[in-house]
């Protein structure tokens, strides 16, 4: 197969991607769980030849095609894991594991990079260097599995790396790529409140965890509107309050959990101390007590400039002029930036919205879909990549 018959055979195993894709939402697999994932991922890739296949843990999967001439080392990402969310799509391949679904695309992430290996393989006189073929485990779930990848020397003399995600946000038919912050660094806390709990009637017998709790989620919004630079993307957001057990009890204690986002380092530093001297503050005012626990989550997303624009050209000689689009940075995190430490790299985003047939749910709902004829489109952009930068100059 020469790079002039890409575009066309891209298209011609359409279906194949297709199928892996639904085999694959059919029987998804949570965090550090994808054993079957893997076992299909791995013989799928056997079923290609021509690759040097190993498995850097139980459940992920590493394929190298090495050209034997000298060159860069491209790396691309996939990663595998499904969520535990009860499906309500009423697809005819929905979900067969009770509680758990393919509810952010991870499946079509897997499908669209096993299509690309496919094609690249048969490219093998045409490129140079070597291509790696990374299907990561446990994407959802800190400490991720990126970071355990890496630690296992998958990106060891990589050059260049590139991961895409399905975007819920797109329409079809675009890719959106940003330059520099792209996905924010996701951290959580969890306080609890500890009051004196009493009859509901007599109020001031106690101190009530849910009032000072209220308080402390009302004073905790003021960090960004008011100690965060406004031109510093940041987000404070407590999630989860719980307390108490019946109507007319005031409880012992109230628990709040949320999460922080940001991509300044500095900032990710100083909005926890932020935090406390409030929680502080509010619990001392009111006479009572707190705990409060802080986790730093995944590095932020940030894109390299330079191989963010060789980005753009290889959408445009993949998929044609005005499908790459800006976009602007999101802060919902990935723990793509783990590869991002050890090469330069992209991590893109392909639309799957269309409105027309329904499909518009976002990412972590049970009714959560992707418009199939954006894995064609993943495909085209992962084959052009090796093409960029691996072809024969």
């Amino acid at each position: 197969m020469t790079f002039a018959d890409f575009k066309d055979a891209a298209g011609a195993m359409r279906d194949s991607v297709v199928q892996w894709r639904r085999h694959l939402h059919e029987h998804p697999e949570l965090s550090f769980h994808e054993s079957e994932t893997a076992q299909f991922v791995e013989d799928t890739l056997v079923s290609f030849g021509g690759l040097e296949i190993t498995r850097p843990t139980p459940t992920s999967v590493l394929a190298r095609l090495v050209t034997g001439r000298p060159g860069p080392v491209l790396a691309m990402r996939a990663d595998m894991d499904a969520l535990p969310i009860t499906e309500a799509t009423g697809l005819l391949f929905a979900s067969t594991a009770k509680g758990v679904m393919h509810a952010c695309g991870h499946d079509g992430h897997t499908a669209t990079m096993l299509g690309a290996v496919q094609q690249l393989v048969g490219m093998r006189e045409q490129l140079v260097g070597e291509i790696r073929f990374i299907f990561q485990h446990a994407e959802e779930v800190y400490p991720g599995g990126a970071e355990e990848m890496v630690q296992r020397g998958v990106m060891d003399g990589v050059t260049r790396v590139i991961g895409a995600h399905l975007w819920a946000q797109l329409d079809v038919g675009t890719v959106g790529l940003v330059e520099g912050a792209t996905m924010a660094a996701p951290d959580t806390f969890w306080i609890t409140v500890r009051g004196k709990g009493g009859h509901g009637g007599i109020p001031q017998q106690t101190v009530d965890p849910v009032l000072v709790g209220a308080h402390v989620v009302t004073n905790l919004q003021s960090i960004v509107s008011r100690a965060v630079d406004p031109l510093d993307p940041a987000v404070v957001s407590v999630t989860q309050f719980h307390a108490g057990t019946t109507h007319n009890v005031i409880p012992e204690t109230a628990e709040l959990n949320g999460t922080v986002r940001t991509f300044d380092p500095e900032l990710r530093t100083r909005i926890p101390q932020l935090m406390e001297r409030i929680i502080r503050g509010v619990t001392e005012a009111h006479g009572a007590t707190y705990a409060f626990t802080y986790e730093r989550g995944y590095r932020p997303v940030i894109n390299d400039v330079t191989v963010t624009r060789e980005m753009q050209e290889i959408v445009e000689a993949a998929c044609g002029p005005n499908v790459a689009v800006p976009m602007r940075p999101t802060m919902t995190g990935e723990d793509f930036s783990a590869f991002q430490q050890k090469a330069p790299g992209n991590f893109f985003f392909i639309g799957i919205r269309n409105e027309a047939r329904g499909i518009v749910h976002p990412h972590h709902h049970p009714r959560f879909d992707i418009d199939e004829s954006a894995l064609e489109t993943g495909v085209k952009i992962f084959v052009q990549a090796a093409r960029h930068f691996n072809g024969v100059r």
